[in-house]
């Protein structure tokens, strides 16, 4: 993904700028008149800013500097001291929001609702929904570590409010309109993601996870490396449980393959829905791309999951005793409604393989290959499967399966978009090389981990900080949704 600087710096603000002083000819340094005026400026907004509430609305009114006016609501108090001014009322009880423009003073406002979310002078929702709805994305991006608050506070009121739901529209529209396209990752889209999982709303979530992720800015939000692990972990739980097992796929394979330190315990769980996923999608596992951490694919081994790979599809008496020996980790780990899934399936992919050998079979030795002993079951399955287009076959009056190539699916056109969606990702992934090649952070980290005599963190490490993997997986959501 593109490490860049995205949007443009903001302009230089009061009390940051550094202008280079006069060499010291006495005792006491000169100081050049920028600098002198650059301070006062910073002084007489920190002494208006923590008189009153009032002092910063009036700021917030008055100025045309928005970079200026940022410098002042970020530095005129201590955070404590600060976050409780900006929480507070006016004089006399009044509500200061109800006299800003959502659109004219964004940014002013952005810091007091961010504050009011954390504090007990929460606003109404219907004010939250207008200003996700109306704000001015190019003020919110000079502070987007209060965009990140602003994201949170909004889940945080609706689970103190046991109504989840209310905050699905407020940070759809935050995730949607804040950053200059939706493929720049921003601390908003773990969170939608995971709100839309934790409702079950997952088509809600659908408009988002259709755009690829292909810049990151961290001028334009304070991302941490877990939030690119809990969008993409998030996002593949809400595709699984719409069934679109491709995409899913995908999800759980990139929150896997992020390269790290040290693997994740998200990870993990992310490796164990991702193979369960390509169990009922393809019948068999894939391996997971050559830059996964080497650690996660030999942990994964030593899990119930890898015995229940290794007995599919055919074992499926094996595959039962496993579930039911196994059901309260796999309930507890919430993967027992994707195993079940592909339990049902497993008889499906064993039938699809005996067309790679067998022209014609019958049923009863179809059902005897399949460990299925009523006929008239697997004649149910085989005209489900044919229906369905996994298989070319026609059933004879007397039971006889007989098994044909299936036609071509496609069309001249269907490969000519094909080649099309490649040229536009090869040429996506050059623009990403040459950029990441001139990223002077790219170039100084690998220089720093060749240089680095230290090893990464052992099996021992990951299975230790593995022990809460299962409460990391059971915050999204209950496994009915994957039933």
């Amino acid at each position: 993904m593109d490490q860049s600087t995205g949007l443009p710096t903001p302009p230089l603000q009061p009390g940051s700028s550094s202008s280079s002083s006069n060499p010291p000819q006495a005792a006491q340094p000169q100081t050049s008149d920028a600098q002198q005026q650059s301070q006062h400026q910073s002084q007489f907004y920190q002494a208006d800013a923590t008189a009153s509430l009032e002092g910063l609305v009036h700021q917030i009114t008055t100025t045309n500097n928005i970079g200026a006016l940022n410098h002042a609501l970020r530095n005129f108090a201590q955070r404590e001291v600060r976050e409780t001014v900006l929480a507070s009322l006016l004089g006399g009880g009044q509500d200061p929001l109800t006299v800003l423009d959502v659109r004219v003073n964004t940014l002013g406002v952005l810091y007091i609702l961010s504050a009011r979310l954390h504090s007990t002078h929460v606003p109404n929702a219907a004010y939250v929904t207008n200003f996700c709805r109306n704000f001015t994305p190019e003020q919110a991006r000079y502070a987007p570590d209060r965009v990140t608050l602003l994201a949170k506070g909004i889940k945080r009121v609706a689970d103190n409010h046991s109504d989840p739901k209310f905050a699905l529209q407020p940070l759809y529209d935050l995730v949607t309109r804040y950053p200059p396209q939706l493929s720049y990752l921003t601390t908003i889209h773990p969170i939608f993601v995971s709100v839309c999982v934790a409702t079950q709303h997952f088509a809600n979530a659908l408009p988002v996870l259709a755009v690829p992720i292909t810049t990151i800015d961290t001028a334009l939000s304070d991302l941490t490396y877990n939030d690119n692990l809990t969008y993409h972990y998030a996002g593949g739980m809400a595709l699984a449980a719409l069934k679109r097992w491709d995409e899913a796929e995908l999800f759980f394979e990139t929150c896997v393959s992020s390269p790290g330190q040290a693997p994740a315990a998200l990870q993990m769980e992310a490796l164990k829905k991702l193979v369960l996923i390509q169990l009922i999608s393809k019948g068999k596992t894939s391996p997971p791309p050559k830059y996964t951490h080497h650690a996660l694919p030999r942990l994964f081994k030593n899990t119930p999951y890898a015995v229940f790979v290794n007995h599919y599809p055919q074992q499926t008496q094996k595959l039962r005793d496993l579930v039911d020996k196994e059901r309260q980790l796999f309930s507890t780990e919430n993967n027992i409604g994707l195993l079940l899934q592909a339990l049902d399936r497993a008889p499906r992919w064993s039938i699809k393989k005996l067309t790679a050998t067998y022209l014609t079979l019958g049923l009863a030795e179809i059902g005897q290959a399949v460990n299925i002993d009523s006929e008239d079951a697997v004649r149910a399955i085989v005209l489900s499967m044919i229906e369905s287009e996994e298989i070319s076959a026609q059933i004879s009056a007397s039971g006889t399966v007989t098994f044909t190539d299936p036609p071509p699916q496609f069309t001249k056109a269907d490969v000519d978009a094909v080649l099309l969606e490649a040229s536009v990702q090869g040429a996506l992934l050059e623009k990403l090389e040459r950029d990441m090649a001139r990223s002077r952070e790219y170039i100084t980290k690998v220089v720093r981990s060749k240089d680095d005599v230290w090893g990464p963190p052992g099996e021992e490490d990951l299975q230790h900080s593995y022990a809460g993997g299962a409460s990391a997986s059971a915050a999204f959501a209950d496994d009915s949704m994957f039933s």
